[in-house]
Order: structure tokens, then C-alpha cells, then sequence
């Protein structure tokens, strides 16, 4: 059930491991609190969760199933977050990785998932089990609860930066192939490559906004904290306003590139146009004058030589007047 059970000492920050039946006996103890981490939740952590932690019934029946977006609940010193990191995968689909959280002064309880099946366990616990071996290395000595629940989202936002990260890199080499004109044989391909790598970035922004759009709310609903915890929520706060506008950023970059990209195409769309144009305006006169003409002045019986000669030298004429014309209008 439970990926790993903690007890740490509220004095010291130093952790040790617990066996799932003795949650019950340190619940309000006041010389430290828990850490419950759970990698798929089930019927069996519901009730564990209601009826052992005392967590609403509505917070907890929001962990167990998928949220679309970031989510918060406050009841009365309790605080439930939904929150999500992407997980770029395949055909330019982009996983959300959810981790919901339960803070209260006695414990902490991280949920993941639901998940997509192709995503496995281990995905999912990176950053849970990162700032685990942290804990127990002795390397992070939280004294609180929310002192953990930061270490914990600030490793989500960390995350969500290195993608960020790896596709502005992806964004610089886009830009070089529009500027060397590296893919004008197959811009099907290219558009598609474009459009992946600013699906994610949008992912990344949306994930951040709204991260910052609950943090924000929590600074605010939680005002019994100490002054240390009150400073950890309004810093994840700005952790994730700053990878919402570095993720903007990218995203008006990448917009700058395909607008390019697009100019250029549309214009040699448009030179194309000019010229079918030229061609129509020098060919259908002559082509209507021979279709109307050429029935009676080439016959079987006899030929008109002096009209055919006269009929060629107009069209000839007229060719050139009209590709003069063309000329004029700048459309060759």
C-alpha cells in the first residue's frame, strides 16, 4: 500500500522508518509527525486516511481520482493540493504526473496518480523518492510538515524547468533549420516537430500558472503558520510564477520562429500565385482567340493565309503587351 512510512522528530528533523501499524500509536504525539507516501492508492488508503488521519472525506475522494487541474481544499489546519508535472511522451502526448498532498501539523501524506498504464511506478515516484533518500541520508532535516511538502514541490518545479530547459534547446535548433532553410523539402514534418515542442511548453505553462494560482491561495489561507512556513509557501509561490514566465518566454520565441517560418512560405505561396497568374493572363486570350478563329481560317477545303498570319502577329501582339503588362505590375 504505502510506498514508505516516516517518523520524524520535530526537534531534530532526523527521520526513521515505521511499520504501517504503528501509525495509529504516534498520531498525536507532539515530538514529531508522519510522512505517508502512496504510490497507488486504494480502498484500503481511504479509509486509512478518513478514519485513522482524520482527512475529509471529499479531500481524500479528490487524491483518489484523476485531477485535470491543480486543485486546493483548506479545513480548518489542514491543507489538500493537487498538483502536476509533465511527462512528454510519445507522438508529442504529454503525461500529467499528479502528486496530491495532505498537510496538517501531525502529518504529511503524498498520493500519486491515478496514472496512464504506459507510465510506470517508478515514473512516478522520481521526486518522492529523491527527497526520501535525502531525508534518511540526513542531507534534509525538515522540522515541519510543510517544510517537507517544500522540499517535495520545489523538486516538481525543478523538473518542470529542466523540460523547459531541454526544449528551449530544441527551440534554438528549430530556429537554425528555419534560418539555413534546412527543411523546405519536407515543411509537413517541420510544422509537426514546431508544434510538438510548443504543445509541451504550453503544457509546462499551464501547469505552472495554475500552481501558482493555488500556492498563492494557500499563502493566504494559511496564516496560523510560523513565519518560516508562511516564507516556504510564498517562495513555491514565486517558483512557479518565475517557470510560468520563462516558459512565456520560450513559448513568444518559438512563436517568433514559426511565424517566420510561416512568412517565408506564404510568400513563396504567393510568388507562385503571381506567376500561374502570368501565365493565365498571357494564354487565355490567345488560347480564346485560336479556339474561336482557328475553325474558320484552317479548314480542310483551303487555308486563309492572310488572315492566319494576320491572327498570329495579333496574338503574338497581344502575348507581348500583356507580358509587358505583367512586367509593370511587378508579378515576374
Amino acid at each position: 500500500m504505502a510506498n514508505g512510512v516516516q517518523w520524524v522528530d520535530s526537534g531534530t528533523g532526523e527521520a526513521r522508518r515505521l511499520e504501517e501499524s504503528e501509525i495509529p500509536d504516534v498520531l498525536g504525539r507532539d515530538d514529531g509527525w508522519l510522512w505517508l507516501d502512496v504510490p497507488e492508492p486504494d480502498d484500503t488508503v481511504a479509509r486509512l486516511l478518513t478514519e485513522t488521519l482524520g482527512i475529509h472525506p471529499k479531500a481524500v475522494a479528490d487524491g483518489l481520482t484523476r485531477n485535470h487541474i491543480a486543485r486546493l481544499h483548506h479545513y480548518h489546519d489542514g491543507l489538500y493540493l493537487a498538483l502536476h508535472r509533465p511527462l512528454p511522451g510519445e507522438a508529442g502526448h504529454v503525461h500529467y504526473l499528479e502528486l496530491d498532498l495532505y498537510i496538517a501539523p501531525g502529518y504529511l501524506v503524498t498520493v500519486h496518480g491515478p496514472r496512464n498504464p504506459i507510465v510506470d511506478v517508478e515514473t512516478l515516484l522520481v521526486e518522492t523518492d529523491e527527497v526520501r533518500q535525502r531525508l534518511i541520508a540526513g542531507r534534509l532535516r525538515p522540522r515541519t510538515p510543510m517544510a517537507l511538502a517544500y522540499a517535495l514541490v520545489s523538486a516538481l518545479t525543478n523538473a518542470e524547468e529542466r523540460i523547459v530547459n531541454t526544449f528551449a534547446q530544441e527551440v534554438g535548433l528549430l530556429e537554425q533549420r528555419v534560418m539555413r532553410q534546412a527543411d523546405e523539402e519536407n515543411p509537413q514534418d517541420f510544422l509537426d516537430e514546431l508544434f510538438t515542442v510548443r504543445h509541451t511548453l504550453l503544457t509546462v505553462r499551464t501547469m505552472a500558472a495554475q500552481g501558482a494560482e493555488v500556492m498563492g491561495r494557500a499563502a493566504n489561507l494559511m496564516t496560523d503558520l510560523d513565519a518560516d512556513d508562511q516564507r516556504r509557501l510564498r517562495d513555491i509561490y514565486d517558483q512557479y510564477r518565475r517557470l510560468d514566465r520563462v516558459t512565456g518566454s520560450q513559448l513568444e520565441f518559438l512563436e517568433g520562429v514559426t511565424a517566420f517560418y510561416r512568412a517565408r512560405t506564404d510568400t513563396r505561396m504567393t510568388i507562385a500565385a503571381e506567376r500561374l497568374a502570368v501565365i493565365a493572363a498571357v494564354t487565355l486570350p490567345v488560347a480564346a482567340i485560336s479556339g474561336v478563329m482557328g475553325m474558320n481560317v484552317i479548314v480542310n477545303a483551303s487555308t486563309h493565309w492572310t488572315l492566319l498570319i494576320s491572327l498570329l502577329v495579333v496574338m503574338g501582339c497581344l502575348s507581348g503587351w500583356l507580358l509587358r503588362w505583367a512586367h509593370r505590375q511587378g508579378w515576374w
